[in-house]
C-alpha cells in the first residue's frame, strides 16, 4: 500500500513527489507519456522566479533529477482505469494494480494545435501556445496571434504591450471574448484584426517569418510577414480517466487553491485543474499544496 500516487510527471506531478517524499510519505510517480510535460518543449524559459533563462529540457532534467535524489523515479506506464471512490485508491495498468490511500492527479492538458503546414516544424522556434510565457522573446516585432475567445484577445492585448504590431487572425466576423476585452482589444492602435481568415501554412526557414492566410469567405490566399504565431484556440485537459468519478468543469477537474477535489483523498494539481493561471509557477505551487493536503489527509 502506497502513501502516494501521482499521475503526471510534469512540474506540478515531480514538485508533488518532492514535497511528499521529503514529508515521509511514500509514493509511486506514474508518467504515460515523457517525463517533463509540455515544457519540455520550449527552448527558452525565462519567466520562473530565481532561474533568469533555461531551456525546458534543463529545467525538466533539474525537477526530475531533485525528485530523483529523494528516491523517486518517474514510472513510464499506461494507466488503463482508475478508481477514486473509498478509502484505497487504485490504478490500474496493463501489468498491476496499484493502491494507495490518496492520489495526486496531475495530467495536464494538451494545446489544440492548427493543424496546419509548418505548425509542428516552428514550435519552439517562433510558434508559441503560451503568449505569457514566450511574448517576452518577441519584443518590438510583429507577431500574429490564433483564435477568437477570451485566452486570445486577452493574450493579443498582453502582447500588445512589448510587440510592435499584434495581428489577431480569427476564422469568423465576430467573437466568442467577452465585449469588454473586444472592445480593449478594438481601441489598441497596434492591433490589428484579420478576420475571416485562417492559418494554411506557418513560413518560415530556421525560425518562422510568415503565415499563409486563407480567406473564409472567398478563398482567397495572402501572406503575413510576422516573427512569431501565437496558437490561443484552446486546450484539451487530460482527464478521460476520471470522467463519472469525479466532478469536472469544462473538462477541467473542479479545485480550488487548496487542490481537494469532490473525492476525499484525491487532490489535482496543475494545469488539469480549474486555475485562473496556468504557468510553471502556479504548477510547482500546486504540487507543493497538494502533497501536504494528502500529508494532512493520511494523518
Amino acid at each position: 500500500m502506497t502513501d502516494v500516487i501521482i499521475l503526471g510527471a510534469g512540474t506540478a506531478g515531480l514538485s508533488a513527489a518532492i514535497y511528499a517524499v521529503r514529508a515521509g510519505l511514500s509514493v509511486r510517480l506514474l508518467e504515460n507519456g515523457v517525463c517533463g510535460g509540455q515544457i519540455l518543449n520550449s527552448p527558452d524559459v525565462d519567466n520562473y522566479p530565481g532561474i533568469p533563462s533555461i531551456s525546458g529540457f534543463d529545467f525538466v532534467q533539474n525537477l526530475s533529477g531533485h525528485a530523483e535524489s529523494l528516491g523517486v523515479k518517474p514510472e513510464s506506464v499506461i494507466v488503463k482505469s482508475v478508481e477514486l471512490a473509498g478509502t484505497v485508491k487504485k490504478v490500474h495498468t496493463a501489468n498491476e494494480t496499484i493502491e494507495s490511500r490518496t492520489m495526486i492527479l496531475a495530467t495536464g492538458a494538451s494545446h489544440r494545435k492548427l493543424g496546419c503546414p509548418g505548425e509542428d516544424t516552428f514550435q519552439g522556434r517562433g510558434v508559441s501556445y503560451c503568449a505569457t510565457c514566450d511574448g517576452a522573446f518577441f519584443r518590438g516585432k510583429d507577431v500574429a496571434i490564433v483564435g477568437g475567445g477570451n485566452t486570445a484577445l486577452e493574450d493579443a492585448l498582453f502582447l500588445a504591450n512589448s510587440c510592435r504590431t499584434v495581428y489577431l487572425i480569427h476564422r469568423r466576423e465576430g467573437f466568442r471574448a467577452h465585449q469588454s476585452v473586444v472592445d480593449a482589444v478594438r481601441a489598441r492602435e497596434n492591433i490589428r484584426l484579420v478576420l475571416n481568415a485562417t492559418v494554411d501554412e506557418i513560413l518560415g526557414d530556421q525560425f518562422v517569418t510568415g503565415v499563409k492566410l486563407k480567406n473564409t469567405q472567398n478563398g482567397t490566399i495572402s501572406q503575413l510577414e510576422v516573427s512569431g504565431v501565437f496558437v490561443a484556440v484552446g486546450l484539451n485537459p487530460n482527464t478521460d480517466l476520471f470522467e463519472g468519478q469525479l466532478d469536472l468543469d469544462g473538462g477541467y477537474i473542479r479545485a480550488g487553491e487548496d487542490c481537494h477535489t469532490s473525492v476525499e483523498g484525491v487532490f489535482a494539481a496543475g494545469d488539469v485543474r480549474t486555475k485562473p493561471l496556468r504557468q510553471l509557477v502556479t504548477a510547482a505551487a500546486d504540487g507543493a499544496v497538494a502533497a501536504v493536503e494528502a500529508g494532512k489527509y493520511l494523518a
